[in-house]
């Protein structure tokens, strides 16, 4: 099972950090193995660097995408998504400052998650604490001085 945590981070710093990942990524994980006064520090850092998530605009994007998709189907407020063919799945939560997606089987049922937020907004981060991936949903483009 993969189970992926995604964040949207303010435009600023995903403009500034582009490269450089892995300080989100090392930021996500003190915070999710932080304690008491720590985890409470933490929690302002990452409440400076994350944007909240348009809820209502996902929700619409999601139901609009998916509505006719075969295998899609939402139960209590959980987006869920079942491929019978190849025996994969995924469910995506939204919450109010991240959205948590797990999956089984092929990566295709995640990615079907993926593809819709990736249209939505330019800076979702995918973080997975398990195996050690992050990365954007939309890599952000290099800008080129001339």
């Amino acid at each position: 099972m993969r189970s992926y945590q995604l964040y949207l981070i303010e435009d600023e710093f995903a403009s500034h950090y582009f490269g450089r990942e892995r300080m989100f990524y090392q930021l996500f994980l003190e915070y999710s193995q932080a304690n008491d006064d720590l985890k409470s520090i933490i929690a302002k850092q990452v409440k400076f660097v994350t944007k909240s998530i348009p809820v209502l605009r996902i929700h619409q994007l999601l139901h609009q995408q998916l509505s006719k998709a075969k295998g899609f189907h939402v139960e209590n407020g959980t987006y869920i998504y079942e491929n019978n063919t190849n025996n994969s799945s995924a469910t995506l939560r939204v919450h109010e400052r991240w959205l948590e997606l797990d999956s089984h089987g092929q990566v295709d049922a995640e990615t079907v998650f993926f593809e819709i937020l990736r249209k939505c907004e330019s800076s979702f981060l995918a973080i997975d604490l398990k195996s050690n991936k992050y990365g954007w949903l939309k890599p952000i483009k290099e800008r080129k001085y001339v």
